[in-house]
């Protein structure tokens, strides 16, 4: 579905990518992992168009490079960034319907609102309730909601645990288990390699913005630089 080769990218002088290849299948649950700075979030700010870079760029084998923002989202890529960037005065119904502002499937849209519902039953239950005043898990669900409700083919998910108290994160990571089994794709960018891992099929390990190891989920977590580095182990 979507494939980088040598990808490049740069914020002036300053190199934040550096001859990436990546490919995500369809339906599949990709972890993008590494310390701060090597380039997780630049990685799918260039995969969203959001970031001008070099190299190839497809998805389902169609240029990604000559299109606006907006034209990769109504192809089916749909970006859940860092920081969640909520409107925090609108309520969470609000939010959730600005992330189908594209769409003009009305029934398809209020369909996929019941899913988010049921991926996330408090939003449900905190419907009219201002964004602001939602804890930072729950915010976070609503940054992800809004994205599905784009419709995406592939989920764009930058750092969705960072900040969040234990038992949410934990939801959180069981909700997007059950977005990848509904057959959408998702790319997550993690700082909790251990819970990455436990949940995605593959992983790609950035450093410096290279590629330093890929492969299995479960072979990378009992590989022993990855146990030592990333999860914590011996």
């Amino acid at each position: 579905m979507l494939k980088l080769e040598n990808v490049h990218a740069s914020y002036g002088l300053a190199k934040a990518l550096e001859g990436i290849d990546l490919h995500v299948q369809t339906g599949e649950l990709v972890a993008v992992l590494g310390p701060n700075g090597a380039g997780k979030s630049t990685l799918l700010k260039v995969i969203s168009r959001s970031l001008d870079a070099s190299g190839v760029l497809t998805l389902d084998g169609h240029s990604l490079h000559p299109l606006p923002t907006e034209k990769v989202v109504a192809l089916g890529i749909c970006h859940c960034p860092e920081g969640r960037r909520l409107f925090p005065e609108l309520s969470v119904l609000k939010n959730l319907q600005l992330g189908a502002y594209l769409r003009k499937d009305r029934s398809a849209v209020n369909h996929d609102l019941s899913m988010v519902y049921q991926l996330f039953p408090i939003l449900k239950e905190r419907n009219h309730q201002m964004v602001s005043t939602l804890s930072g898990g729950q915010q976070q669900m609503v940054a992800i909601g809004r994205a599905l409700m784009g419709a995406p083919k592939l989920l764009l998910l930058d750092e969705p645990s960072v900040g969040i108290a234990h038992r949410l994160k934990m939801e959180i990571f069981e909700a997007i288990e059950r977005i990848r089994q509904t057959g959408v794709a998702v790319l997550m960018a993690e700082q909790d390699a251990q819970s990455a891992l436990r949940i995605a099929d593959r992983a790609y390990i950035l450093e410096q913005g290279k590629v330093a190891r890929e492969g299995k989920a479960s072979a990378l977590a009992n590989d022993d630089h990855v146990r030592q580095i990333y999860l914590g182990l011996s």
